[in-house]
């Protein structure tokens, strides 16, 4: 890894911890996740790179981020969240005081398995040219639009308007998520 990629990567990762952290922010990425199929990694990341790094991400940058972790995502972080819920109720001996030490093992390695698919997206992200202008909300809006269609599929698309209000949540706070 290059001195920058880990730059990037480290900056991309703190943003996400704070963006993820505001007021109403988890609720909305949550949402997005189970009523579109979203990525939040990839949605932070793709965020991040709109409203800190100035690079207007297109569709196509969506396709290739996806592309790039989406193997990763499906074999690591899906198989360890679906354990870690699965732990919530069952079966027994869950849910219980020693499968809570287990289930939080897991959400651990949930986490650090986020966090690798952070730097992998930040390592493909190196390569995109910024603006030299900060982007506008509505641009930084049409980023985050684009990682829910691109999620949602072309088929629902119409249904972005469903998840505007998860979307703004997390654009009002990437607006006040400074470095």
């Amino acid at each position: 890894m290059t001195g920058d990629h880990r730059d990037i990567a480290s900056e991309s990762w703190a943003f996400a911890l704070r963006l993820y952290s505001a007021p109403g922010v988890s609720d909305a990425c949550l949402k997005l996740q189970a009523d579109a199929g979203v990525d939040v990694m990839l949605l932070l990341v793709a965020s991040f790179a709109a409203s800190q790094r100035r690079i207007r991400l297109t569709p196509a940058d969506i396709r290739d981020m996806d592309a790039a972790c989406g193997a990763w995502r499906a074999q690591v972080i899906h198989p360890l969240r679906q354990l870690r819920t699965v732990l919530k109720s069952g079966p027994v001996p869950a849910p219980g005081g020693e499968t809570e030490k287990l289930r939080s093992q897991i959400k651990a390695s949930e986490l650090a398995a986020e966090r690798l698919e952070n730097d992998l997206l930040a390592h493909w992200l190196q390569r995109k040219t910024a603006h030299h202008r900060d982007l506008t909300r509505d641009e930084v809006g049409e980023v985050v639009h684009s990682v829910v269609r691109h999620f949602l599929g072309e088929a629902q698309a119409d249904r972005v308007v469903a998840m505007q209000s998860a979307v703004d949540t997390l654009l009002s706070a990437a607006d006040k998520t400074n470095p």
